[in-house]
């Protein structure tokens, strides 16, 4: 609450104190010391009214925190870690470099790959080769044996000279045969060549970390120049297009919800503003009550999470100034022919002139270029 606003409520509980003492005096006596009881009334209500306890039939509230969606960029392999190109609070697009990952062992095991390939290559030249030569030797040893078997018929050769003939067409098939097999071989080791290219050039590609959402860096856990393990967080990257609030409701009004309903979000720092947000979980087990939950019942020690998430086009549209962790309250309609309340209408700030060009947006709890922003409680 601003300090304007404080001494308005102060001067209004005054004014309304000072009503109440004149009319519960007596006629022809001082003003009496202590308020009637109607005059009390008036005081709970407005108080009640101004911290936001009385709310219209079907709305209810809860006290919660603006979350997102974290995602910690790790290094599937061991290595030391080149560079990292981010620091804590940068905003990164969605596969934007983080970081790099020295690794000569892999880079010298990508070459041996690489002249592995060359080298099944050539022997698959060479054997091609040796099929075209062999291919034409068949083939005279073929007609050779051919006519061999005519004119063993009419008896101009003798059947050694035959049987020469066949040996030569049967050693040019062999021949064939077995440089063919050479060559399926070469083919064979290209492909498990190629493939060990492809393994290791896939390992070297994960070793340049890139962002996977659209976001901004919460907490960078490694330097450049450390050595990281297989599997050690680089960074976390905070997801500012999936931000929600988490609240807590008793079982009466947490059932009475359903996944899509409508919900209102009214920031500490902004109370001006009210954002709008739908329910997207409830949860199905309750849990004790949290000690961060406010309740007035007492008797309510079972309470049911629920996430009431705020619209992804607002958070584009305020981007750059999405925070996470800022408190608020959380309002939900149990009740679906219940209005808003005219406290409860959506009211946002002016969207940025001129947005950034990396992510064009603002947060929620940016104030328009003309506003005061309230003090934060």
């Amino acid at each position: 609450m601003t300090f304007r606003r404080r001494v308005a409520t102060s001067a209004l509980l005054l004014g309304v104190g000072a009503c109440a003492l004149a009319v519960g005096a007596e006629p022809g006596s001082g003003p009496s010391l202590a308020p009637s009881a109607h005059a009390q009334g008036l005081i709970r209500n407005l108080i009640a009214r101004l911290r936001g306890e009385t709310l219209p039939d079907g709305i209810v509230k809860s006290n919660g925190r603006i979350e997102a969606t974290q995602v910690d960029v790790s290094s599937k392999y061991a290595g030391r870690l080149a560079e990292v190109t981010v620091e804590e609070g940068s905003s990164v697009t969605q596969g934007q470099v983080i970081a790099r990952i020295s690794s000569p062992e892999y880079e010298a095991q990508l070459r041996a790959a690489k002249a592995d390939v060359q080298k099944a290559n050539d022997a698959l030249a060479a054997a091609e080769a040796e099929i075209t030569s062999r291919q034409s030797a068949l083939e005279f040893a073929k007609s050779d044996f051919q006519r061999g078997q005519e004119l063993m018929k009419t008896g101009f050769i003798t059947k050694q000279v035959f049987e020469q003939r066949k040996r030569n067409y049967d050693s040019a098939v062999a021949a064939v045969q077995s440089f063919t097999s050479q060559r399926d071989q070469a083919l064979s080791q290209i492909a498990n060549s190629e493939a060990e290219v492809d393994r290791i050039q896939s390992i070297i590609d994960d070793l340049t970390l890139v962002s996977p959402r659209l976001g901004r860096v919460q907490y960078q856990l490694a330097r450049a120049g450390e050595v990281v393990a297989a599997g050690a967080p680089i960074a976390t990257i905070l997801d500012l297009t999936d931000v929600y609030m988490t609240i807590f409701l008793p079982a009466a009004d947490a059932g009475r919800l359903t996944v899509g309903d409508e919900a209102r979000i009214i920031l500490d720092p902004v109370p001006d503003y009210v954002i709008p947000a739908t329910v997207s979980f409830v949860a199905a087990d309750a849990q004790f009550t949290p000690k961060t939950v406010e309740t007035t019942d007492e008797r309510a020690k079972l309470m049911f999470r629920t996430k009431l998430k705020i619209d992804p086009q607002i958070l584009q549209q305020f981007y750059t100034r999405v925070k996470t962790g800022v408190r608020g309250m959380g309002f939900v309609r149990i009740k679906p022919d219940v209005d808003w309340s005219a406290d409860l209408q959506v009211k946002l700030p002016k969207p940025p002139a001129a947005p950034q060009t990396a992510s064009p947006a603002a947060d929620p709890d940016a104030k328009p270029a003309d506003a005061k922003t309230p003090d934060a409680k």
